[in-house]
């Protein structure tokens, strides 16, 4: 989990508006996709589609959204949101 001295280092090196993609691995399970681009919709509103691909046994899945950042703050909360949704294992 990334600390508030990676957040302080993170916000010197961003530039905004910035584009990113937030990557995120879960279990398999229904409607993650749909649950992590509500979360996203909160804080930056927008039409997203996901990409997803599940794990070659079928247990985790992998869900990539591209975002337009206006601020630092949107970057810093969209990782703590996204990381509590049900089943989510890592945000990168």
């Amino acid at each position: 989990m990334a600390t508030e001295q990676d957040y302080e280092k993170l916000k010197e090196l961003m530039e905004f508006p910035t584009a990113m993609t937030f990557k995120v691995a879960g279990i398999n399970r229904e409607n993650l996709a749909q649950d992590l681009i509500s979360v996203v919709q909160k804080y930056i509103p927008g039409d997203y589609i996901p990409k997803e691909k599940r794990s070659s046994k079928g247990t985790y899945n992998s869900v990539s959204i591209d975002v337009v950042a206006q601020n630092f703050e949107q970057v810093e909360t969209l990782y703590k949101e996204l990381a509590k949704v049900e089943g989510v294992k890592i945000v990168i």
